[in-house]
């Protein structure tokens, strides 16, 4: 499917790895130029180098830690207009209310649910009749509540609820605010989501991989689908999709397990 992508620019948050890298690589094919932020500026500019080489597209790198406010306006100023917003940038703790601390919370708060929420509102200002499309990367326990995934559930679910409130007028405006919410999918960080439940549920981090039993398809999504998933979902293909979150999960929210 031409997905119509050719000749518009995205930025990408959380870019140099994962679900974030993966859309680049997307994106590119598709036509995009890119602005990719995260903190390993080395990932980003293999990929730089790569994606250049083999599309003819654009990347600019932009390597910064996002969890400061001040970073992020820094991020708008610099990058200017953009088409595309990806807000995938995001390391929420896992663990129960015992074991994740205040300042566990408020840090992976301040990068993923303000990070996303200020992004947003700086290249809301700019897409505004300019046929723009923000994309928030979010996540299945938004809506398949985890005790021992508690902080990722809680600020999921708030950004759950930012999507659908700003998605539901935005078309007004001449943009377009859709959420994804992947389940478990194939990423470093997935890792150490596993590892934890793997201490909370089986008593022994190493074990995580027999967790894989319990999934849909005996596997976690991997980080191509959910890209392909947001590459639609940021296509004119999808121009009267708004106020709305896509969950791929392999049915695991819709069944209630939080595995």
């Amino acid at each position: 499917m031409e997905l119509n992508l050719g000749g518009k620019t995205a930025l990408i948050t959380g870019a140099s790895k994962g679900i974030g890298l993966a859309l680049a690589r997307v994106l590119a094919q598709e036509g995009c130029h890119l602005h990719l932020a995260a903190r390993n500026g080395e990932a980003m500019n293999t990929a730089k180098s790569e994606l250049e080489a083999q599309y003819k597209v654009r990347v600019t790198v932009h390597a910064l830690d996002l969890s400061r406010t001040e970073a992020m306006e820094k991020l708008a100023q610099d990058v200017g207009h953009v088409d595309i917003l990806v807000n995938n940038a995001g390391d929420v703790p896992a663990g129960s209310l015992e074991v994740v601390d205040d300042a566990a919370w408020r840090a992976g708060f301040d990068l993923k649910v303000f990070g996303y929420i200020t992004l947003a509102r700086a290249f809301y200002r700019k897409m505004k009749a300019r046929d723009g499309v923000i994309v928030n990367v979010i996540g299945n326990s938004g809506e398949n509540w985890d005790a021992s995934y508690i902080a990722g559930s809680t600020g999921n679910a708030a950004l759950m609820a930012f999507t659908k409130a700003l998605g539901g007028a935005s078309l007004n405006d001449g943009v377009r605010v859709v959420g994804v919410n992947p389940g478990p999918v194939a990423t470093d960080r997935m890792l150490k989501i596993m590892k934890r439940k793997a201490i909370d549920m089986l008593g022994d981090e190493e074990r995580w991989e027999e967790l894989f039993d319990k999934y849909p398809g005996k596997r976690p999504a991997t980080a191509e689908e959910v890209a392909d998933l947001c590459a639609f979902l940021a296509s004119p293909r999808a121009g009267y999709i708004t106020g709305t979150i896509v969950t791929i999960d392999g049915g695991i929210a819709a069944r209630g397990s939080v595995i």
